[in-house]
């Protein structure tokens, strides 16, 4: 069978459209960044980051095609006591000045299930930048039911070690694998 230009030109026209990504912007009063550590072997101690700004480009029919940038200043950090987080952003640790960011932008995604896939980034924290991969979970994709526009929640996990990126003080007595616990709300950009 032969086309036609014009034959083919309406092939085209019929097909159905492909679904671009779209962008979302997450939702800062309900995205959260929480890690733990061991210190000394006797407690387990947990600190935060939140009301952090990020973007998604989300694309539903192609998953792996879609994107995530966040940053946020180091300073921004929630440890529920001020003594511990002014240790932290001493020399021992961060030594973070006021505009000093830690960031995350995608660089690949790889569906593993229905809902979950491993996304592939350049983390940078302290200076230093290396490929982290998150475990995440699509937790929900719909309709916000007070906000009544399109909405995403995602989870995952990862581990770093503290020592990758400088930050290695302390160690072994203060546990150099951090566990990373995300959790994130994002709306349709308008």
């Amino acid at each position: 069978m032969r086309f036609t230009p014009v034959a083919l030109i309406g092939a085209l026209l019929a097909a159905p459209a492909f679904a671009a990504p779209e962008a979302y912007v997450l939702d800062p009063s309900h995205s959260q960044i929480v890690f733990s550590y061991n210190h000394l072997g006797y407690s387990t101690t947990t600190a935060m980051f939140s009301g952090f700004e990020g973007t998604i480009s989300f694309d539903a029919e192609a998953p792996a095609a879609s994107s995530v940038s966040v940053a946020f200043p180091v300073k921004t950090m929630l440890t529920g006591w001020q003594a511990r987080f002014d240790h932290f952003m001493t020399p021992d640790f961060f030594g973070a000045t006021d505009d000093e960011m830690v960031s995350f932008v995608s660089t690949g995604i790889e569906v593993t299930g229905e809902k979950t896939a491993k996304i592939t980034g350049d983390f940078t924290l302290n200076g230093v930048t290396k490929p982290v991969v998150l475990d995440a979970v699509l937790n929900a994709a719909g309709e916000h039911p007070m906000e009544k526009k399109p909405w995403l929640g995602f989870s995952a996990t990862t581990a770093l070690l503290r020592s990758d990126f400088g930050l290695g003080a302390f160690a072994p007595y203060v546990s150099d694998e951090v566990p990373v616990t995300i959790s994130i709300e994002a709306m349709k950009a308008e």
